[in-house]
């Protein structure tokens, strides 16, 4: 068993095609389940945020696993899978468990650092877990992914600006009104949705000194909660249903939108009726995916857009000169830690073989002393005793060595080979060790072959190279 991740994500495709391929948070547990049902998967992850969509599966084999898997994506999003396969990526084994720490520590992030996907992973396995798709190989691998990102963080303050996709629109938004990037004093701004995006937008604005924060959503309860929390921060807020958005908009100098609904929440009317009004100024922050506000909103007079698109195009491999040091030290971390969560894996792999070993030397001594009974019955009970413990004695010194050798070496990329070894050697019966043997995500599957990659035409890193690079 191996995890194999595929996925696509604002450096590989175009958010317009993120956008159909996107999951809406009711559909996830129905894609989760289909895929547990597909042949060659037994555990599943999906991650989707504003930028990226991943499947993290354990797979029996690299090419059936990989079928299954895009042949869900390209069903969902009802496009080819010839219209994905230019844009998705792939890792495998130790590549997956790599990608999925560098996610982690935000290194593949739209805005490099950015701290927020950490809540992203722990609702994207909190989901799976209920809908009871995370079997022990994803929990152990989502458990140290958080803690590999906590560490990062941590250690680097590589999101010590508090930087993301949020701020970056913001920033964006002062430059639109002729301000200074996060200067947003004494501005009305109104925040379209009130769950976890919402709720950074808020906090975004009241530290760029918005005057006035006017949450709208669906649930007023949940608009209600954050306006409160908004307020008690010390920046004054009020709540209400979508109803209100021609309203607010009337006075309003920036509309911030991240509702994860599928369909337009922001029509074009009530943001051209609110600059009638006025003719002041409009900056439609749109975070949505896919997007919230009608693109025909662009063309209304004085009203000037900031989607994911616009971000897309500033900030993908942008990394400044100042953060070099700081993200290469996140890097390293990564690279340790995979390394480490690797070795651990391959470790933990050769203990059937260990166990199975034992078990059959224990088995060739009790078979012995079976003989030796049957053919010295009369023995003197207490010389018997001490006969056997000589055995035994002998025995274990004799394993002692090439089984803590075995576990030792095992910690290398060629760990499994020596376990092969010891299997060989000492014709250790195949279902012996798999009786003991528990999955993990190392196991040797079915070598990726060119014939797949070609047909599916994916960006495809392979263990070996992956783990040249976590040396």
């Amino acid at each position: 068993m191996s995890v194999l991740v595929v996925g696509m994500s604002h450096r590989t495709a175009p958010v317009a095609l993120l956008e159909e391929a996107t999951v809406g948070p009711d559909d996830v547990p129905k894609l989760l389940d289909e895929m547990l049902r597909a042949e060659h998967v037994s555990e599943v992850v999906l991650l989707t945020t504003c930028n990226r969509i991943e499947i993290y599966a354990v797979v029996d084999a690299f090419h059936g696993g990989l079928t299954d898997v895009s042949g869900v994506l390209a069903r969902h999003s009802g496009l080819p899978l010839t219209d994905l396969t230019d844009h998705l990526y792939v890792h495998y084994a130790a590549s997956a468990v790599q990608h999925l720490f560098s996610v982690s520590a935000g290194l593949d992030s739209m805005v490099v650092g950015e701290s927020q996907i950490l809540g992203q992973l722990r609702s994207a396995y909190a989901v799976a877990d209920e809908t009871g798709s995370v079997g022990r190989v994803l929990h152990e691998l989502s458990q140290q992914a958080l803690r590999v990102g906590k560490r990062v963080h941590a250690s680097t303050g590589i999101d010590a600006a508090g930087a993301s996709v949020v701020s970056e629109a913001l920033a964006d938004a002062s430059r639109s009104l002729g301000r200074e990037p996060g200067d947003l004093h004494g501005t009305k701004a109104v925040v379209v949705g009130a769950g976890a995006m919402g709720a950074l937008a808020a906090a975004h604005l009241r530290r760029a000194g918005a005057g006035e924060v006017v949450v709208l959503n669906r649930s007023v309860d949940r608009a209600e909660r954050l306006a409160a929390k908004t307020s008690e921060a010390g920046t004054p807020a009020r709540a209400g249903t979508l109803d209100l958005l021609p309203v607010e908009l009337a006075d309003a100098d920036v509309l911030v939108t991240c509702t994860g609904s599928v369909g337009i929440v922001v029509g074009r009317e009530p943001v051209a009726a609110a600059r009638a009004t006025t003719g002041a100024p409009l900056v439609v922050c749109d975070l949505g995916l896919p997007r919230d506000v009608d693109p025909a909103v662009v063309d209304v007079p004085g009203v000037t857009v900031v989607d994911l698109e616009t971000l897309q195009r500033r900030l993908t491999d942008r990394v400044d000169t100042a953060d070099a040091d700081v993200v290469a030290a996140a890097r390293t971390i990564v690279a340790d830690e995979a390394q480490s969560y690797l070795a651990s894996q391959r470790s933990a792999e050769v203990t059937p073989t260990v166990t199975a070993l034992r078990r059959r030397a224990s088995e060739v001594v009790d078979a012995e002393l079976l003989r030796l009974d049957s053919r010295l019955p009369d023995i003197d009970p207490a010389v018997r005793d001490e006969f056997v413990r000589s055995v035994r004695r002998v025995v274990d010194k004799l394993l002692h060595t090439p089984t803590v050798q075995v576990k030792r070496l095992a910690e290398g990329p060629d760990g499994d080979s020596y376990a092969q070894a010891l299997r060989l050697l000492f014709e250790l019966d195949p279902q012996t060790t798999a009786a003991v043997a528990t999955p993990g995500v190392t196991g040797t599957s079915a070598r990726p072959g060119d014939d797949v990659v070609a047909a599916l035409g994916v960006e495809l890193r392979e263990p070996r190279a992956d783990e040249e690079a976590t040396r």
